[in-house]
């Protein structure tokens, strides 16, 4: 049996500290005793980007926001279907993540973060959002394992009330809101509604062989 190897450590501004594991060929980010994500399973991270894209108007010259850089999934997978025009401004609070993606995961990252459509912002997605009025086609969030500040207690702004009409106001019209969650959360979904978007909740798989645990994204859309 392969043992985990703790490759990293990376303290979160106002939170706690992730930790970086390799076991065999795959590696785990982990969060105290909750495993966050895993390069095993990238099915629902690929579908927060490829749903969202297919929900644009525009794909080919979008302008996107991708709060949480994770394992680089989504990102991989948001400019896989965008146009040569197309911007992505990727938020992640964590400079050790970045540090990751070019160092032990550089292999995973495959040079996205290379790519000229991009560019990075270490520091709070939130705030990314707050200071945007009517800029962005789609804005991704998976920052948390669903619509509560996990992985540190500030995050919880962005889903609130407040939060959400920040993104709202954030969005072009026709733009989409789209959050990732480990699980279904009726009440989120209720105050998405109460927010004055039209929302389409769906159960993807975890993995990209359609296996795995059910996960969900929202799609909220600013009409």
């Amino acid at each position: 049996m392969k043992t985990r190897e703790l490759i990293d450590t990376a303290p979160i501004p106002g939170g706690e500290e992730l930790r970086l594991f390799r076991r065999g060929d795959d590696y785990i980010i982990a969060l105290g005793g909750n495993e966050l994500m895993s390069s095993r399973m990238s099915g629902s991270e690929e579908a927060l980007a490829t749903m969202s894209c297919d929900r644009l108007r525009d794909p080919a010259a979008a302008r996107l926001l991708i709060g949480g850089y994770g394992m680089g999934f989504t990102l991989r997978a948001a400019l896989a279907r965008l146009g040569p025009q197309a911007r992505v401004t990727v938020a992640e609070l964590v400079p050790g993540i970045i540090d990751w993606a070019r160092g032990p995961m550089a292999e995973l990252a495959a040079g996205c973060l290379d790519d000229p459509r991009i560019d990075i912002l270490v520091g709070d997605v939130a705030g990314a959002i707050a200071a945007h009025v009517a800029a962005f086609d789609a804005i991704l969030l998976d920052v948390d394992n669903g619509p509560d500040g996990l992985t540190r207690p500030q995050n919880d702004q962005i889903y609130s009330p407040a939060g959400l009409a920040k993104a709202k106001a954030a969005l072009r019209p026709d733009g989409v809101l789209a959050i990732w969650s480990a699980a279904p959360d009726a009440g989120f979904t209720r105050r998405l509604t109460a927010a004055g978007f039209a929302v389409d909740e769906v159960a993807v798989r975890a993995r990209s062989n359609g296996k795995g645990a059910r996960h969900v994204i929202w799609f909220a859309k600013r009409v």
